[in-house]
């Protein structure tokens, strides 16, 4: 991840036409003194096995603006430190839809421009994509998006209140296709069992995978869980559903042979915590 962006020279400085300006953050200086911390949760909560690792990759100009004017108005760092009111939060009491993972937010703000009634809490720990979510909702005019950073399990367990989500939508996320790494997997019995808690009934739970071993995985742990009912009266998995956006990253995956399958099971109980 690049600590460098390309910025108007300051006043007085010297300046070669057509060379970039470079700003180098000082040692502790914060990347975006207004925007997402680095770590918001920090060592409050205990060590365990993440399902994401950040990316490092450059911010661009655009998104570094986005994330200095509107992380203050339209972001959240997920600290674990308090109960989110969603209804404060969005400035109204429509249904709220967590999104996890979100890569560069593109089908994120393509399905909240087309479902103007519902919001999204989309979250995810890659700086870049988080800036260029907030520059899209901005640039649309979306007023029912809220972008998320940090551990989505934190938010889950810590900062959700019981039956307060309307859906939640885990798109391609990453498959740790080595067998020792399988732990690492988001879609698991525990996950099921802590997102069923914070779902009402009726809500939908929607996945979506490129890589079929995980597929076949996800479609397991669900149709075992008791908390959830396969929505495809055949028991397996969905055709892409024409509200979920074809992404890049999917055209990409389809152009190579991949096979994308959809799941989308239905809330029916409540979970218990452990």
């Amino acid at each position: 991840m690049s600590d460098s962006l390309n910025l108007s020279p300051a006043p007085g400085s010297p300046h070669v036409p057509g060379v970039p300006i470079r700003h180098t953050r000082a040692k502790g200086e914060p990347r975006f003194p207004d925007g997402p911390k680095a770590d918001p949760a920090g060592s409050h909560f205990e060590r365990r096995i993440r399902s994401f690792q950040p990316r490092r990759s450059r911010v661009t100009a655009g998104q570094a603006d986005a994330l200095q004017r509107l992380w203050p108005q339209w972001g959240l760092d997920i600290d674990g430190q308090r109960v989110l009111d969603l209804t404060e939060l969005f400035g109204n009491a429509r249904p709220v839809v967590l999104e996890i993972g979100f890569g560069m937010g593109e089908a994120t703000a393509r399905m909240a421009t087309a479902d103007p009634d519902t919001n999204v809490l989309a979250v995810d720990v890659h700086t870049p994509g988080q800036g260029n979510l907030l520059a899209l909702a901005d640039r649309n005019g979306l007023t029912n998006v809220r972008v998320g950073n940090g551990d989505a399990i934190i938010l889950l367990r810590e900062m959700l209140t019981p039956d307060s989500l309307d859906g939640l939508r885990v798109y391609f996320p990453d498959p740790w296709p080595k067998k020792r790494h399988h732990k690492r997997r988001l879609i698991q019995p525990e996950f099921l069992t802590l997102a069923a808690t914070r779902l009402k009934p009726g809500a939908v739970l929607h996945c979506a995978t490129d890589w079929e071993p995980y597929a076949e995985q996800m479609l397991e742990v669900l149709t075992a869980h008791p908390d959830y009912e396969n929505t495809q009266p055949d028991g397996g998995f969905a055709p892409r559903p024409a509200f979920r956006p074809l992404t890049r990253f999917e055209g990409q995956g389809l152009d190579k042979g991949h096979v994308v399958n959809d799941l989308l099971f239905r809330r029916v109980r409540h979970g218990v915590l452990g």
